[in-house]
């Protein structure tokens, strides 16, 4: 008998790849859990201007909140089913290797460590932040270098905390490193003058400055960056059905910015746009739902909730909220920043 020539066999070996490109994925056991539930149970910090805060009615707002709620939308049909679960920096591995979160979205640096031994699985950046350090201006204080025998507050249990012992050794700044087991409790005590400086990444040290100095303009942010801090949303390890949902949702977002589809334009542009990129995304293109498990509408109802990432980040942390950050590395690659969307095709 006549073996199948090479040809065949690759044409054989393509035809299967494509089958199986193209199966339904299996639901996972956390998507069955959030539906029956009927909310995504989203692990936050205790508050952390821009990120995740409640305000004085309980409402959260930041950018790892809009986060959760895109993917409630996409899940759920409905960004408001979220379930909001406060996690100081030692409650946060723990509450999702158990199963009390679905989603960690608290400001958490993406770093080998934790991505290796923690049993999870980080999803996409939402934000590129670095450590630095906040002074009184009354110390005259310009450089981090000017740091010596200073006392630093900073929260226990974090990468600031290691971060700038690691600074410290390798500058020859030797400092006197005091650590607190809540934020809330180490940046008090810095604005009470426990200590002559505050540590942690500089997105936050701005909206310290903003909300909790008593004088913002008595406080400034030193100029140094010590650190690489990669802010991620992370799932627990072992479900990839639920794993791809997290990752793509905002990878979603990203790829919206650069197709230029807004909360605003979302609708009309769903009604009329011929651009088979935009239509993926908006609903009305190739069914890309079903290899997350979900609707055909997944990507278009978390851009129609949250709008896309360019929004979210100016609303909750750029020019149009109170910390005013500019956008730097988290700009889109084809203006300059980091974000580079993977492609939803």
């Amino acid at each position: 008998m006549r073996k199948n020539p090479p040809l065949a066999l690759a044409a054989s070996a393509l035809l299967l790849a494509a089958g199986l490109a193209a199966a339904p994925a299996h639901a996972g056991k956390t998507l069955d859990a959030v539906k029956q539930r009927g909310s995504v149970k989203c692990g936050v910090t205790n508050g952390v201007a821009g990120f995740s805060a409640p305000d004085t009615q309980g409402h959260w707002s930041g950018l790892d909140v809009d986060s959760c709620r895109a993917i409630a939308a996409a899940v759920l049909g409905d960004a408001a089913k979220v379930e909001f679960v406060p996690l100081n920096a030692q409650q946060r591995f723990a509450a999702l290797q158990a199963g009390e979160v679905d989603i960690l979205a608290r400001n958490t640096t993406w770093n080998l460590t934790r991505d290796a031994s923690l049993g999870l699985s980080f999803t996409t950046i939402n934000y590129y932040d670095g450590q630095g350090f906040l002074v009184p201006k009354k110390l005259k204080v310009t450089s981090a270098k000017q740091l010596k025998g200073a006392t630093v507050c900073t929260q226990a249990g974090t990468t600031n905390e290691r971060n700038v012992a690691e600074w410290s050794k390798a500058q020859g700044v030797p400092v006197k490193t005091v650590v607190f087991e809540s934020f809330e409790a180490s940046f008090k005590a810095f604005f009470s003058g426990r200590c002559q400086a505050f540590t942690t990444d500089t997105s936050a040290l701005a909206g310290l400055r903003n909300k909790e100095a008593p004088n913002p303009d008595d406080y400034v942010i030193l100029p140094e960056l010590i650190s690489k801090e990669p802010l991620a949303p992370a799932v627990k390890r072992g479900d990839d059905e639920w794993f791809a949902i997290a990752k793509w949702v905002p990878n979603a977002l990203i790829e919206a910015e650069e197709l230029g589809i807004t909360q605003a334009n979302v609708d009309p542009l769903r009604a009329d746009s011929k651009d088979p990129a935009q239509q993926r995304l908006l609903g009305t293109g190739d069914d890309l739902g079903k290899l997350l498990g979900l609707d055909k509408d997944w990507s278009y109802r978390a851009i129609k909730a949250v709008g896309n990432y360019g929004e979210m980040f100016e609303r909750n942390v750029g020019a149009k909220s109170t910390l005013k950050l500019p956008r730097g590395a988290n700009n889109l690659w084809n203006k300059g920043g980091l974000l580079y969307a993977l492609p939803v095709k």
